[in-house]
């Protein structure tokens, strides 16, 4: 019997081949502790200031421990016998109160424009209602009234029961996937151009839910009875998976979030199929002059 799934495997992986050539970019690694790749000027920047800051920490974590070390080799009972009976020190302590200032004032003069690029939204040229479920997604593409909900492949609403199985991992060859994107792959995904803002208004139906990509630097809580935002600009074509940040119950762990970031060509004429499949109002074309 299991022979029969198999082989609708390798046939789903051939009508599906042109589907695959799309590159996964934001996916998780295997055994990795870095960022994936960054897709956005957001993502850039927080990698960057993370960076920084991992410096400025390992510095002083290693100042400390050769100051403690330093400390507990030279001021021994047996190498000096006879302790020194002062108790403070005016430089010393001046410079460890300036010096610590100085860190934050640098950590602060650099994070807050970064927080504030991320605050301050820019007109959205693609709009976008996010709307958590448990356990799915739902999105409206506000621009054109059309709608639609994002499972996970394999989750009981695409014929699953959140196992790996032959029939789940023939779904993932059809849709363009490998068995590698099991738990990360929707049946249907966001769709966006490349180089677009996009502006995202998240909220949550039932619990306080949260929608994430990290390749594009951004993280909102999709919280029950109010609208928040986020924005980004991705700069990269390819795929990008993500997964609900915040524990929401039961399968919370098989939530996750597909984007694909396409040409605007691509992206236009999915729009026109999106629009016709969901019902939603057609896109404004533009018309070449006679004259």
């Amino acid at each position: 019997m299991r022979l029969i799934p198999s082989l609708l495997a390798v046939l789903a992986a051939l009508v599906a081949l042109p589907a695959a050539a799309q590159e996964i970019v934001g996916a998780p690694i295997q055994g990795g502790i870095g960022f994936q790749p960054a897709a956005t000027e957001l993502a850039r920047d927080l990698q960057w200031l993370d960076g920084v800051i991992n410096v400025i920490i390992i510095a002083i974590v290693i100042l400390v421990t050769v100051l403690l070390a330093y400390a507990a080799v030279r001021y021994t009972r047996r190498s000096n016998p006879n302790p020194a009976k002062f108790t403070h020190n005016s430089p010393l302590e001046i410079a460890w109160t300036i010096v610590p200032i100085l860190i934050l004032v640098f950590i602060g003069a650099n994070s807050l424009p970064i927080l504030f690029k991320q605050q301050e939204f820019p007109e959205g040229e693609i709009n976008i209602k996010v709307t958590g479920y448990q356990w799915y997604w739902g999105y409206e593409y506000t621009d054109h009234d059309f709608q639609f909900d994002s499972y996970m492949i394999g989750a009981p609403a695409t014929g699953g029961d959140n196992r790996f199985t032959p029939e789940v991992e023939a779904q993932l060859i059809e849709a363009g996937y490998s068995r590698d994107e099991f738990l990360l792959a929707t049946d249907t995904a966001v769709v966006v151009p490349v180089n677009k803002i996009v502006v995202m208004t998240v909220t949550g139906a039932d619990v306080i839910h949260s929608w994430t990509i990290p390749a594009f630097g951004v993280k909102q809580d999709a919280v029950p009875g109010r609208l928040a935002q986020l924005w980004f600009k991705a700069e990269k074509e390819g795929i990008y998976f993500g997964q609900c940040s915040e524990l929401c119950g039961q399968s919370h762990a098989y939530m996750p979030i597909t984007v694909k970031v396409v040409s605007e060509a691509e992206y236009q004429d999915w729009l026109d199929g999106a629009i016709e499949e969901y019902a939603g109002t057609p896109r404004v074309r533009q018309v070449a002059s006679a004259e």
